[in-house]
């Protein structure tokens, strides 16, 4: 009695500091039937009052029916009332059991409240219950929730009885800590001792740690281990298999654990697009996408938001809205989550007014929501309207993050609003090198190079090469050949290893005729077996990506591309457009080609060939438009009546009417 004293006075406290009565649920309770009828609560100012009028009639020395009732509020999400059902057996004198205490701790866990957990600790000791392994699991568990892994591994030392669970547990909180590599200790020496069954949970949570660890070694180690087990294709174990080789970058072993599995659940088929998404195995991903389907697998939100990047590029963007329509169809939920990915989806494959409609229709949005948004406006030369888009977020009681103000930095850059740029900055707490690199951008994009130099002085940022290419935008922009200079040469000196600035420093020596030192770049380039980025264009056309190198003449209607071509330039009468100096970004192989034979205009050509009349056309570049390519696009968008939209390594170009969404800034 002098137990249930102290105890029950310590939980009757813990009832005082709650100021609301506490149901119970007897719809929760079917097992109750014979025991049960409603049952009445009250507070009053002198404590916690019980009615219990029902719960009296519950003979003391059925245990069974006590703990059922526990387990019910428990099930129920009602830990405060499972702890009153506690209290009024201790204050009735009832009979406690081994079963008794582990959901008396996790109704204490629940509540997370350490010293009444203790408190029922101490009760276990002193019943004699404290050597039970469930009376122990449960214990690491809510030591390890409340207090610390130190106390929950100091426990389990010093317990007589322990099992596969606490072993499991243990290893768990030390996965929480990102403490992986003592989560795998623990599982080793669970098998070193021989005298516990291995089960899927202890080998879905060391996987999990390889996978932490990036270590695919090790996870190859714990496969053999599931395999000898005959756990393999366990759905938890596999699943967990199957994320630890994708985040360790071994697609090849995901896949075949993937191909391997006799039950794939939605979690398996999520896991895989994911991983081929993250490699960039974009079409893989679509087509394993398409089989999930066949095979009668409903995608949920997160399989969705798993493939959407996959349509997230030109080539791809009649996926994506083959998505969008199938979630429409069948009345998938497009919950905030799915909404950001296809919001992101539109912005990335060229329409940004489809993500804007996804937008404006949002019920709820995120500060993701917004930031994807507003980067989009950046994104496709609406800069002002980005910033516009930053003013009503400010208006709302969603807090900005880093990524945010990056965003409308961009949108600064993209509208070259110099003001409002130092304002955003300036408000931002803990600049990163992104927040400074667009502070220089803006700044050299304005002429402002006396500032943009102060800037980088100030907050010595010089070393960044993000900053230096910042600032060499802007003097390709403004034709500051000797400031550009200078830069490349910083380049070349902070990243001696990338190619891409010795092919700046040549195209420079070019444009000013220096043809001796040409020479040497492209020998010291050979010699040092650097290799400049090879520069592609492409274009979807009948569901096929055709692509195209600088000259390339191998595509089957060459001949009448380059003739299109000719024509198109007769009709807009070349001519020189400025000094050789604009275009300092262009990739090596593009320098001494023909302005028809590069990628961009071959592409642009073979799409106004294959197209109606009218309809735009989408090309893709993964380098710099050059500026000769980018005047001619917008003449020839307003000779052919149609507009252009080409994504090159910077920013998406619209091209409509003999202007571009850029402004002639990227």
């Amino acid at each position: 009695m002098d137990v249930h004293f102290i105890s029950s006075t310590r939980i009757h406290t813990f009832f005082k500091s709650h100021a609301s009565p506490i149901p119970i649920h007897s719809k929760h309770l079917p097992f109750h039937q014979i025991y049960l009828r409603p049952a009445s609560w009250r507070i009053e100012s002198g404590g916690f009052s019980l009615t219990h009028q029902v719960l009296d009639e519950i003979p003391l020395s059925d245990t069974f029916a006590w703990n059922n009732l526990i387990h019910s509020h428990l099930i129920s999400r009602d830990p405060i009332g499972a702890l009153s059902i506690y209290l009024h057996m201790l204050l009735q004198g009832a009979r406690l059991d081994k079963r008794t205490f582990p959901r008396v701790l996790t109704a204490s866990r629940l509540c997370s409240n350490l010293c009444l957990g203790k408190q029922v600790h101490c009760q276990a000791l002193k019943l004699g219950f404290s050597s039970d392994q469930y009376v122990i699991t449960s214990l690491i568990q809510m030591y390890g929730d409340l207090d610390s892994t130190d106390a929950a591994k100091w426990l389990f030392d010093k317990s007589p009885t322990k099992n596969s669970v606490s072993w499991t547990m243990l290893a768990k909180f030390y996965l929480s800590q990102n403490k992986p590599d003592l989560a795998i200790d623990m599982f080793h020496q669970m098998m070193d001792s021989n005298a516990y069954q291995v089960d899927p949970v202890a080998l879905a949570t060391v996987v999990g740690a390889c996978a932490k660890l990036k270590s695919v070694q090790q996870g190859r180690n714990v496969h053999e281990i599931a395999r000898k087990c005959g756990l393999e294709f366990d759905i938890l174990v596999a699943n967990s298999l199957l994320k630890m080789y994708i985040d360790c970058d071994n697609i090849e072993d995901a896949r075949a654990t993937f191909d391997g599995m006799p039950t794939k659940d939605i979690i398996s088929w999520t896991e895989i697009i994911n991983g081929y998404v993250k490699n960039g195995g974009f079409n893989e991903a679509l087509k394993l996408f398409r089989w999930m389907n066949a095979v009668g697998i409903k995608p949920d939100s997160l399989s969705i938001c798993s493939v959407l990047p996959a349509c997230a590029r030109p080539a791809a963007y009649k996926h994506g809205k083959e998505i969008h329509a199938y979630l429409l169809r069948n009345g998938i939920q497009l919950n905030h989550k799915v909404q950001n990915a296809l919001m992101d989806m539109y912005i990335k494959s060229g329409f940004i007014e489809c993500a804007s409609n996804v937008f404006a229709r949002m019920k709820k949005r995120d500060v993701i929501s917004w930031t994807v948004m507003i980067l989009g406006f950046s994104l496709h030369g609406q800069g002002e309207v980005g910033v516009e888009l930053f003013h009503r977020l400010e208006d709302s009681c969603i807090e900005i993050d880093q990524f945010t103000h990056q965003a409308v930095l961009r949108c600064c850059t993209t509208a070259c609003m110099v003001e409002e740029g130092k304002l955003y900055f300036n408000c931002i707490k803990d600049p990163n090198s992104t927040h400074y690199a667009l502070m220089v951008a803006l700044l050299a994009r304005a002429a402002l190079f006396d500032e943009a130099r102060a800037f980088i002085e100030e907050h010595r940022i010089g070393g960044h090469g993000e900053v230096l290419r910042a600032m060499l935008d802007g003097c390709q922009i403004h034709q500051q050949a000797e400031i550009g200079k200078q830069i490349i040469e910083q380049l070349c000196e902070l990243e001696p290893l990338n190619a891409e600035n010795y092919v700046l420093l040549s195209n420079w020596y070019t444009a000013n005729a220096q043809w001796e030192m040409v020479s040497k770049l492209e020998g010291r380039i050979k010699d040092t077996g650097l290799k400049p980025k090879k520069v592609y264009s492409w274009i979807e056309f009948h569901n096929k990506v055709h692509t195209f190198g600088t000259g390339d003449v191998s595509h089957p209607r060459a001949e009448r591309i380059y003739e299109e071509l000719q024509r198109l330039m007769k009709n807009i009468e070349v001519e020189t457009h400025g000094p050789t100096f604009l275009s300092l970004k262009d990739a090596e192989e593009e320098r001494e080609c023909i302005q028809i034979g590069h990628s961009e205009m071959l592409a642009l050509g073979f799409g106004l060939i294959s197209t109606q009349a009218g309809a735009t056309v989408r090309v893709t570049k993964n380098h710099h438009v050059c500026r000769r390519c980018h005047d001619s696009a917008k003449l020839i968008s307003k000779i052919v009546e149609r507009e252009i939209i080409i994504k090159d390594s910077n920013c998406f170009h619209h091209f409509k009417d003999g202007t571009c969404s850029c402004k002639d800034y990227w």
